[in-house]
């Protein structure tokens, strides 16, 4: 099996899109009350704070990285 390159920011962007989707299942299951607006500050921070945990890992990293062939 071929191993590839590690990425934290799409770790994050995951963690904060399964967020999302675990507070509107536990609203739709009734364990609370979660309001329409919530999913903008979830994702849209989500995926701030994943382009910047990508940049910062490319900036310590380098571009070096595996090219196709």
């Amino acid at each position: 099996m071929l191993r590839h390159e590690f990425r934290p920011g799409k770790l994050v962007a995951g963690l904060f899109l399964v967020a999302t989707g675990v507070v509107y299942a536990g609203d739709a299951g009734g364990l609370w009350k979660t309001p329409w607006f919530a999913i903008v500050p979830l994702v849209a921070g989500g995926l701030c704070l994943a382009g910047a945990t990508a940049t910062l890992s490319r900036a310590i990293r380098g571009r070096g990285g595996t090219e196709g062939g």
